[in-house]
């Protein structure tokens, strides 16, 4: 009866965040942070951010990722799989059904207005998660070293991977060197191999089981996979773009769009579980190492500097995010305004001020 309850409990959550969670990675981790950490107390910031930190070392989208870890904390192999769906499939519907429209109508309905103020809305969110995953993982001198290294390379424009490994593999070896070892257990990425019944299934099964990075980094493997082939036109790939950045849930659902105008609902089935099975097999290989990575002396020291290069990387995406969406005194009023309600009222639901701003930005756009 305890395992059902968490698993309710663990559909229910999900499904919410996969409902109201706009915004990207970033924002959807701001969230889940919010829901499992604050409101539910199912884990400690601790361990919540040796999650984050274990999620940005394997390929595929990260939100989800851990939306998955989650679920497989709370309520073992079935609440892996229960968290991953209900947080992946309503992105994929609601996706689903914009892509219905744009192959029948050709065009996408008007939602500027009310998207304006979103993203202003959606920083202050993220921030108010980064400021305790901050404090919790800035344990040291040496990591908040760290953390200013991996926010300079980010801002540099370095790969993000190379940030994070980097960053990790460099406590290991001063770990190692303070500790007196003179070995190194290897650290080898997962990878997965696996055959496909179309070059469909294959194109998208590749890509996520390769692709490190934020949804705009996906967009570029789009770009070279399919439009520079001539399998889609630029077009809409750019549309399929616009559809990722105002529906909530994991950009990566921008994939069942392509696939619907590619080959109708059959192309939207396989190209959606050909992106995120590889998420699905990942976490299932990784979930048990990250408490044995802990309870390691080396490898908790890759973790910590991992954890610290995340938040940095987290850090960094507000900051690029502010440039592009913060840019008249309608936006710096949404952003301002969101601030002030997410510090002075914890207990807000993040929802509120994601609608909130929504509704500022298409009010004020109207000035």
């Amino acid at each position: 009866m305890m395992q059902q309850g968490a698993l309710q409990d663990i559909g229910k959550l999900f499904l919410k965040l996969g409902l109201i969670a706009f915004g990207g990675p970033a924002a959807h981790i701001a969230m889940m942070r919010d829901e499992v950490v604050r409101k539910r107390n199912w884990m400690t910031d601790s361990h919540f951010l040796d999650l984050v930190g274990a999620t940005n070392l394997i390929p595929g989208p990260n939100s989800s990722e851990l939306a998955i870890h989650l679920g497989k904390e709370k309520g073992g192999w079935k609440g892996l799989l229960i968290a991953g769906l209900c947080f992946i499939l309503p992105a994929v519907f609601i996706t689903l059904g914009f892509a219905y429209l744009y192959k029948n109508y050709g065009h996408l309905p008007e939602i500027q207005p009310f998207i304006y103020g979103i993203k202003p809305a959606i920083i202050a969110i993220i921030l108010s998660a980064v400021y305790p995953l901050a404090k919790t993982a800035l344990k040291s001198d040496f990591l908040i070293f760290i953390g200013i290294l991996a926010l300079t390379a980010s801002f540099l424009g370095l790969n993000e991977i190379l940030i994070l490994f980097g960053c990790g593999f460099s406590a290991l070896i001063v770990t190692c060197f303070q500790t007196n070892k003179n070995q190194l257990n290897s650290f080898l990425p997962l990878s997965l191999v696996t055959v496909s019944h179309t070059k469909l299934f294959f194109i998208f099964l590749k890509i996520g089981s390769i692709l490190y990075g934020s949804g705009y980094v996906l967009f570029a493997f789009l770009d070279s996979e399919l439009v520079q082939t001539g399998f889609l036109p630029r077009q809409t790939l750019i549309d399929a773009i616009a559809v990722g950045q105002f529906t909530p849930g994991p950009v990566f659902s921008s994939v069942t769009f392509i696939g619907y105008q590619m080959n109708g609902g059959m192309g939207a089935l396989v190209a959606t579980i050909g992106i995120f099975l590889p998420s699905f097999v990942f976490v299932a290989l990784l979930n048990p190492m990250v408490k044995k990575m802990r309870d390691s002396r080396l490898f908790g020291a890759f973790l910590d500097a991992v954890n610290v290069a995340s938040v940095a990387l987290i850090v960094a995406i507000c900051v690029t995010m502010g440039r592009a969406s913060v840019t008249d005194w309608r936006t710096v009023a949404i952003m301002f305004t969101s601030l002030i309600v997410v510090f002075g009222f914890r207990k807000i639901n993040s929802v509120w001020v994601v609608l909130g701003g929504s509704l500022l930005g298409y009010l004020l756009s109207l000035l």
